[in-house]
């Protein structure tokens, strides 16, 4: 592992900084498949990942939900029948950190 997803996620507490627009741009190049959403006012990082099958998706979101319990911090998930969509964002400041950029790397190195 090289870059962010050599990091580690550190607890992000009410109050911290989101990341800048241009952190955002910096960022963003070590994980280009993510793309920024915005929900209700709130920036997230959000990606699908295609498998062959549900049971694949599937034991892909398990790797992703032992990735989010090992780090204490948690994406929202959605398994359907080939994909899994995976968004990653700070609740405690309502929007992105820099964790979000480290777990989203992460999250592309898992097997």
């Amino acid at each position: 592992m090289s870059g962010l997803s050599a990091e580690t996620c550190e607890a992000c507490r009410v109050g911290a900084p989101t990341v800048t627009e241009e952190e955002m741009k910096t960022l963003g190049k070590e994980v280009p498949e993510w793309s920024v959403v915005e929900r209700d006012g709130i920036k997230q990082l959000e990606r699908v990942f295609r498998f062959d099958n549900f049971v694949d998706a599937l034991a892909f979101t398990n790797r992703v939900g032992d990735l989010a319990e090992e780090y204490g911090h948690h994406p929202a998930l959605l398994t359907e029948w080939g994909k899994v969509t995976v968004t990653w964002w700070s609740h405690k400041i309502r929007g992105l950190h820099r964790n979000d950029y480290v777990m989203a790397a992460k999250t592309d190195a898992l097997p």
